[in-house]
């Protein structure tokens, strides 16, 4: 499997709610969030891997070496446990901006 299609898979997933989404704004998030390769490869095996999870103007980058055991679910659960903090982040962020305006 490539990188690539790893990623796409996921944010596939997200997208359409196949992981328990527990929080309402994880829920309104969802079908923003963009999963994406940012190794200079495609390949799986790569020394250095770079995944970016990305919602909205917030991103998480994480990096992994090809060594780890069982490497694609890591990647996929990191993928999703980004993605629901970048969305507690937001909405945060959201609350904090009605607070000021109001």
């Amino acid at each position: 499997m490539k990188i690539s299609e790893l990623c796409k898979m996921i944010e596939d997933s997200i997208h359409s709610g196949r992981y328990p989404l527990d929080q309402d704004i994880e829920k309104q998030m969802a079908g923003l969030v963009q999963v994406i390769n940012r190794s200079s490869s495609d390949d799986l095996k790569e020394k250095d891997i770079k995944i970016e999870v990305r919602l909205k103007d917030l991103y998480v980058l994480n990096n992994y070496i090809q060594s780890i055991q069982h490497l694609p679910g890591v990647i996929e659960i990191d993928a999703l446990d980004s993605f629901k903090m970048l969305s507690r982040r937001i909405g945060r962020i959201e609350k904090s901006n009605i607070s000021f305006h109001t």
